[in-house]
């Protein structure tokens, strides 16, 4: 018993010290992305198990939601890799104004 409570007070540990490295060390542009990145995750789901579970009636439709979810998600993941600090050296021929 007490082991598992060290692992769980362990893992609640370092969960909490990810956090606040995350919220100090990340940058506001960059942390706005990771939201908008959560959000289409989420709605990518939500799309993939409405089509499971209810109905696939209008196939074309989730067709297309799904996949601008995922382009979108695919863009926004390369822009945000080309924006967090310290990767200029990767990305030196891009302008900072993107």
């Amino acid at each position: 018993m007490s082991a598992a409570k060290s692992q769980s007070t362990q893992l609640q540990s370092s969960l909490s010290t990810l956090v606040s490295n995350y919220k100090s060390s990340v940058p506001a542009r960059v942390k706005l992305i990771d939201v908008f990145l959560l959000f289409l995750m989420v709605s990518g789901i939500a799309q993939f198990a409405y089509r499971l579970l209810i109905t696939s009636h209008p196939y074309n439709a989730f067709v297309g939601g799904f996949g601008s979810t995922v382009g979108q998600f695919c863009l926004l993941a390369g822009l945000r890799a080309q924006i967090t600090p310290g990767r200029d050296a990767e990305f030196k021929e891009v302008s900072q104004e993107r």
